[in-house]
């Protein structure tokens, strides 16, 4: 018997840096086991340079990735989605569209690295950025998530979130 693949949604207000960044390691990280997408509620129609110079740097593929509308997932033809991740406070406060299938939800907030100036501090921030979604993967796909009630499931999510890394 195979084993499930999870599908899970990285929101953000535009859809140019942390959202992407979760997309590639999710997908990466979770070997097979997840499909991950990313989308922003205002996205900013372009990937962050910042973004595209830490995954160039880091050995990550950049070709395919485009800032894109949560709208696109909210479609009757959009995967149906098992977990939906926020990683930026802005996101987290919107009113998000209805998602098909009841994903479980949980906000694992990220400071923004978009914004920082100066190229050493911009490059750290993204850095800083990446690794804390990393560990946060990480701690995710330890979880037995087949074995686990909506209730635990919900609160192990938010655990999450609250790491301190």
């Amino acid at each position: 018997m195979s084993e499930k693949q999870y599908n899970v949604l990285i929101l953000c207000t535009g859809n140019s840096a942390r959202s992407i960044l979760g997309e590639v390691l999710f997908n990466t990280m979770g070997k097979g086991k997840i499909k991950a997408y990313s989308a922003g509620s205002k996205p900013a129609g372009r990937v962050n340079p910042g973004a595209i110079e830490w995954l160039e740097h880091n050995g990550y593929k950049t070709e395919g990735y485009r800032s894109k509308s949560w709208d696109e997932f909210a479609a009757s033809d959009a995967p149906e989605f098992d977990f939906i991740f926020t990683v930026c406070d802005n996101a987290a406060g919107e009113t998000c569209p209805l998602w098909l299938g009841k994903p479980a939800t949980a906000h694992w907030g990220i400071p923004d690295p978009a914004h920082i100036e100066g190229e050493a501090e911009r490059r750290a921030a993204f850095n800083k950025a990446a690794d804390q979604l990393a560990r946060r993967i990480q701690l995710f796909l330890s979880l037995p998530i087949e074995k686990l009630d909506k209730l635990t499931l919900k609160d192990k999510l938010a655990e999450i979130g609250r790491t301190k890394d």
